[in-house]
């Protein structure tokens, strides 16, 4: 039991979980401070009021709806979303489709920019082992081919791997 625990918390996905938890609530610091110190108060002037929460208020009976308040949760979330969007997950999905397009084109990656990953790794050894037994890798075959061929192509039992 404790060795399956063990094995729980060293995962790399637990502890990048709770980093993206601390980073987001250091984020939301940011953003709150954004929101309520620059576009409050440029919409709340906009609205003739103090603060966008207390723009936009109906009164209705004994109580107030304000839709103020609900705008400026919306903006608040659009805030986060582009914020998020633009700074973290566009520029990232840029520098893996210029490494997939070097990568197609034949042009070596930097070790220390580009670290090569699992994935990379495995496919190589897939392509060495297919090389030294004369099979077809996996992605060169065509869709018709059954995958039931790629357990005939084993390699031979003195092959020397240089991994």
């Amino acid at each position: 039991m404790i060795n399956g625990f063990k094995e729980f918390i060293m995962r790399g996905n637990v502890i990048e979980l709770a980093v993206a938890v601390v980073i987001g609530a250091a984020f939301t610091g940011l953003v709150n401070a954004i929101v309520t110190g620059i576009f409050n108060p440029l919409i709340a002037a906009i609205f003739n009021a103090d603060t966008l929460k207390n723009s936009l208020t109906v009164p209705l009976g004994d109580a107030e709806l304000s839709f103020g308040l609900v705008l400026a949760a919306l903006i608040q979330f659009l805030l986060v979303a582009a914020v998020v969007y633009f700074a973290f997950v566009m520029p990232l999905n840029t520098l893996k489709e210029n490494q997939a397009r070097r990568r197609q084109a034949g042009v070596p990656l930097d070790p220390k920019k580009n670290p090569v990953t699992d994935l990379d790794l495995l496919t190589e050894i897939r392509d060495l082992l297919a090389a030294s037994t004369g099979a077809e890798t996996v992605s060169s075959r065509t869709a018709a081919a059954p995958l039931a061929d790629a357990t005939a192509a084993r390699p031979a039992e003195n092959a020397k791997h240089t991994l």
